[in-house]
């Protein structure tokens, strides 16, 4: 029985028909006219290529015969004659019906209604995820956009639930080292929030995410599920939800539910949960599909804010070190010069008594009483050293203007050092040696302090080197590969020496090698620190070469170019 001619809409849509049957064309005219259509009749395949490209049909009826080169992008319904094989094997493109000449007007109005009332339903379908699309791809960009894991889960879960008209989301991470400890609730306006006795609790919630992510699945559970035979009443789109493990069943008193997994690698993060409180929703694989695609995108922001979040921890964690580094190498500058200056006070008076002591004895004393003078005479002299070392250091990198330069000959300086210490080297049964200059080249430095850098390296290979030893002391000039004009002096001696695990640290403040330390050699481990950091204010550098029981080399280059020294 034919089905009853359906409600035609009051604004009359096209239909072209076509038909080399002068009868059964007025007939089809005529029904669709009576149910409302605007109807244009076309009795060759040439009429009716011309009136579709008049007119833009919402159907077109027409005759299999009139078929051959046929191009329309509108829904046709094909008249065919079943005993007739040429036109039953007609397969027209596009969207399409079939139906057998002669027919019924009411059939064929009915046929005509479906075949519009069908692309209708397409095109919305197609409008419908196109604007679904767009929703979650702005939801998508606000994920984007942020790095706060609080307003990633936010633009989630309010994404998801004024999209999906939904009534409830939530969105809850797990206890993970991957991503910050998040949860977020959404709800209609006018419901209540969800508690946490409507919630699955934590392990179960974690044993369906983690199930339904191994699977890459979504689990959408009804109200009537519960009664399913399989434990969970669980419905995974895609596949089963576990190889017999029951997952969480959802949220209470929810018409339907929807678990959305959220995962990176192999394992779940976290889970999505989308509710309607009042009757079940169906989902369709578009949607389940960009669902799945947003709550990846949360959780590679979780991730990427979680490891900004904990950079910017360690960052500040770091700059707090730094700035209590620096206050401590304040206070220990501050301490030192404040040590230097109540220390040298009352040496200054002592050293000038014993200097009285030994002027004014008219008669000599015993042997015992000089050499105690004598002791006390080196003791102050050292601690007057060791004061002048920590002074250098509590200076460094204080103040550059402490620099005097003047021109200096460098052979004389180190012709002045010798002489100063060899009678030092003398009591150590050392022979310090100093090659002849054929030039004597003249560099811009601090002389003072030039001296010092000498005194300390010739002063170090006297106590280094044992009995019966010689210490070498040559300079020379030389140009560099960029043209620059340098001087370097180098300091050899055949003594203890020092082993390789150790001489990357000699120029550190305070470090004294462990052969030094084993053989009660004196010395506080500040003159190599403060040497280095003079040469550097000249704009040199120095270098150590040490072989453990041989003895040490080491090597003082400075710039010869006025210009090069003082741009240093």
């Amino acid at each position: 029985m034919a089905a009853e001619t359906p409600e035609v809409s009051s604004a009359p849509r096209t239909v072209v028909v076509a038909d080399p049957d002068a009868g059964r064309l007025a007939d089809n005219v005529a029904a669709l006219r009576g149910a409302g259509y605007a109807v244009h009749a076309a009795s060759d395949g040439a009429r009716l290529a011309a009136l579709l490209s008049c007119h833009e049909a919402a159907a077109v009826v027409a005759d299999a015969s009139l078929l051959s080169g046929l191009d329309s992008e509108a829904p046709l319904l094909v008249l065919v004659d079943l005993d007739d094989p040429a036109e039953t094997s007609v397969r027209p493109p596009g969207i399409h019906d079939c139906i057998t000449k002669p027919t019924s007007p009411r059939e064929l109005v009915h046929r005509t209604w479906a075949l519009i009332d069908q692309v209708a339903r397409r095109r919305a379908s197609r409008q419908d995820a196109e604007a679904l699309r767009e929703q979650l791809r702005l939801v998508s960009a606000a994920v984007r956009a942020t790095n706060d894991p609080q307003e990633i889960a936010r633009c989630v879960v309010e994404g998801f639930g004024r999209t999906f008209k939904a009534d409830h989301v939530r969105l809850e991470t797990f206890e993970d080292s991957r991503v910050p400890r998040i949860t977020a609730a959404w709800s209609a306006f006018g419901l209540a929030p969800l508690s946490d006795d409507d919630l699955p609790d934590e392990d179960s919630a974690r044993r369906t995410a983690d199930l339904l992510w191994a699977g890459a699945e979504t689990l959408s559970t009804d109200a009537g599920d519960a009664d399913d035979s399989e434990p969970g009443g669980g419905r995974a789109a895609g596949g089963t939800a576990a190889d017999g493990e029951a997952p969480a069943s959802g949220i209470a008193n929810a018409a339907s539910t929807l678990a959305v997994p959220m995962g990176e690698g192999n394992s779940s993060l976290g889970i999505i949960w989308i509710a309607s409180m009042e009757k079940p929703r169906k989902w369709s694989r578009a949607e389940l599909g960009l669902i799945q695609h947003v709550a990846g995108n949360a959780a590679h922001g979780l991730i990427q804010s979680h490891l900004i979040s904990s950079q910017q921890q360690v960052v500040k964690q770091l700059q707090q070190v730094v700035k209590q580094l620096q206050q401590l190498d304040k206070a220990k500058t501050d301490f030192l010069a404040t040590v230097n200056h109540e220390l040298r006070t009352p040496l200054t008076s002592i050293m000038a008594y014993l200097d009285m002591i030994q002027e004014s004895t008219e008669q000599r004393g015993s042997a015992e009483i000089h050499q105690m003078l004598d002791i006390v005479v080196r003791n102050t002299e050292r601690l007057r050293t060791l004061i002048e070392d920590m002074l250098s250091v509590s200076r460094n990198g204080l103040d550059d203007s402490l620099m005097h330069l003047t021109p200096v000959r460098l052979g004389h300086t180190l012709d002045l050092v010798a002489a100063a210490l060899r009678p030092l080297a003398t009591l150590q049964n050392v022979t310090i040696a100093v090659d002849p200059v054929p030039e004597d080249p003249e560099i811009l430095a601090d002389e003072v302090q030039l001296q010092q850098v000498f005194t300390n390296l010739v002063s170090n290979a006297i106590k280094f080197t044992p009995s019966g030893g010689r210490i070498e002391v040559g300079s020379e000039s030389h140009a560099a590969e960029d043209g620059s004009r340098w001087a370097t002096v180098r300091v050899a001696d055949n003594g203890i020496g020092i082993s390789s695990d150790e001489i990357d640290h000699v120029f550190t403040r305070f470090y004294r090698a462990s052969n030094a330390m084993s053989g009660a050699i004196p010395g506080t481990g500040l003159g190599l620190a403060i040497t280095k950091d003079i040469v550097a204010r000249h704009g040199g550098r120095i270098d150590v070469a040490s072989t453990l029981g041989a003895g040490t080399t080491v090597t003082v280059s400075l710039p010869l170019d006025a210009d090069h020294t003082q741009s240093n």
